[in-house]
């Protein structure tokens, strides 16, 4: 087996300054500045199966989940560093105040843990791959 190389405290340091970017301008609901923290902007979500590639795919979708939670945030619990990539464990929060998915609004407050591979490209951000629990969330705001 190969030795691995750690990455340079440089390189860790600019891809938590675009993470740091990235989590800001979603809690402050900046889906023009959370697209720009992408070189190559893609998400894929795990839980519902759906791959937004692009920047417009990237912001319809953004937009509609601010539409539905317009105080959804996240609260870093760690970040893990690896050579392509950081996985980020936060907590999401958010408050049902609109229509999502053909749900009308519960108008109660969700809170879930979840992961997100942040994938680079040296520090580029070209994907973002999100797990969660949908059900978690689905039985806070019944």
């Amino acid at each position: 087996m190969a030795d691995v190389v750690p990455i340079s405290d440089k390189l860790r340091d600019a891809r938590e300054q675009v993470l740091r970017r990235h989590l800001d301008a979603h809690c402050t609901g900046d889906i023009d500045a959370v697209v720009a923290t992408f070189t190559r902007p893609r998400m894929e979500l795990i839980a519902s199966g759906r791959v937004l590639d692009g920047a417009e795919a990237m912001r319809a979708y953004l937009a509609e989940r601010r539409r539905a939670f317009p105080d959804q945030s996240f609260e870093v619990i760690c970040h893990h560093h690896s050579d392509r990539a950081v996985v980020s464990e936060h907590w999401m929060t958010g408050t049902h105040l609109g229509e999502v998915h053909g749900v009308e609004p519960s108008g109660k407050r969700f809170r879930a843990r979840m992961a997100s591979i942040f994938e680079f490209d040296g520090e580029d951000l070209i994907n973002q791959r999100l797990y969660y629990d949908a059900g978690t969330i689905a039985r806070q705001l019944a």
